[in-house]
């Protein structure tokens, strides 16, 4: 059991150096790339999800109350072009990730 312990030990002082190097390591630019990926992935798919909201509520609404769809359609559209513009400001701030 001792011997155990001190293989253990051996070992983990032995690879702090080790993982300390320089070199041939994971870069931090690679993540910079995935973390921009998911980010607009998660902001495309929630304002996907926001998209069927909207519209699901505008055909809810236009239902039970046909006199107001037009009010109903132009406030719709309104909201979705809010929605949209928060993923293309998130497609842009990927861009300006990526290309730094």
């Amino acid at each position: 059991m001792k011997r155990i312990v001190l293989a253990l030990m051996a070992m983990m002082v032995s690879a702090i150096p080790a993982l300390a190097q320089s070199g041939g390591g994971v870069s931090d630019a690679g993540y910079g790339y995935l973390g921009a990926g998911v980010g607009f992935g998660l902001a495309a798919g929630l304002a996907a999800l926001g998209h069927g909201k909207i519209a699901s509520a505008a055909c809810e609404g236009a239902a039970r109350n046909p006199g107001a769809a037009g009010r109903i359609q132009t406030l719709m559209l309104l909201g979705l072009a809010f929605v949209e513009t928060c993923v293309i400001f998130a497609f842009v701030i990927v861009f300006l990730k990526v290309g730094a």
